[in-house]
């Protein structure tokens, strides 16, 4: 049947012309983003999926950086309790200085004013502070306590957790003192020879405090490898569902292009085929 009002073969090259042409609006969208899911038609559940997986990836940069917030803290106290084994270690030596038979009354005074000045300096190192946060527990103790005192989250979720330390630098603080009217006093000999094995009681605190730190160190750098691994896993898995595959995506650009072409020529041959009308009609 030949008909003037209705050109079936027209209709049917614009339709699929217009498919073509949504399909083809498509493809440039993702290769011009550089994603698979441009809008929640492109694929829902796949949007979906990678909303969560996304969110995860940002909170596992967040635990990341606390953690390395938290390295940093610890790093922060170490650097104190090296310095206040600098200082101990002094003392000892001035100690042992002052267990002298040679030296007179006046000598040994000049050492216990040294030896007091560092008193009140291993005093101000126990209010040291990392972003406001105290370093060292307050209060002297005589035995470092090994109860930790901060709980730093180590995973996305917030399921996992592991305590770090203020540590008890008051228990260096006890044997040695942290004023001129506490702790060692060698201004005599006598009191140079007792301070000598307090002092040693003061390092053996003092190297339990750096280890407790070096060990919490090692677990939160553990930690922090965990959390690389498992962004990269995630980063991984959304990457599948939410990136375009640009190869895959350029060969169907390219057919879409073609068939493009192609329907337009039709739809021009569809629409020049009821002129042969013409003919019968003159």
């Amino acid at each position: 049947m030949i008909s003037i009002n209705t050109n079936s073969a027209a209709s049917a090259a614009s339709y699929n012309l217009g498919n073509i042409n949504i399909s083809l609006q498509k493809s440039l969208q993702r290769l011009s983003s550089g994603s698979r899911i441009n809008s929640s038609y492109d694929d829902a559940g796949g949007l979906a999926v990678s909303m969560k997986l996304s969110a995860s990836i940002r909170r596992t940069e967040a635990t990341q950086a606390n953690v390395n917030n938290s390295m940093a803290f610890l790093e922060t106290q170490d650097g104190v309790l090296k310095s206040a084994d600098k200082l101990v270690a002094r003392m000892s030596e001035l100690a042992q200085l002052a267990n002298d038979v040679t030296k007179s009354t006046s000598d040994l005074a000049l050492y216990q004013t040294e030896v007091d000045t560092l008193k009140s300096q291993l005093s101000s190192m126990m209010s040291e502070t990392f972003n406001g946060i105290s370093l060292f527990s307050s209060g002297i103790v005589t035995t470092p306590a090994t109860a930790t005192t901060l709980s730093v989250v180590t995973s996305q979720d917030g399921s996992q957790s592991i305590g770090i330390t203020q540590a008890h630098l008051g228990s260096v603080g006890a044997y040695v003192g942290t004023a001129s009217a506490s702790g060692i006093n060698i201004s005599s000999t006598t009191g140079a020879k007792a301070a000598i094995s307090t002092v040693n009681a003061a390092i053996q605190n003092l190297a339990q405090l750096r280890a407790y730190n070096g060990a919490e160190q090692s677990r939160l750098n553990f930690a922090s490898d965990t959390l690389s691994i498992n962004k990269t896993n995630l980063e991984a898995a959304n990457s599948r569902i939410i990136d375009v595959d640009v190869a895959e995506e350029s060969s169907k650009l390219a057919r879409f292009n073609i068939l493009q072409q192609a329907g337009t020529a039709m739809l021009a041959q569809a629409n020049q085929s009821t002129q042969s009308l013409l003919r019968l009609l003159s």
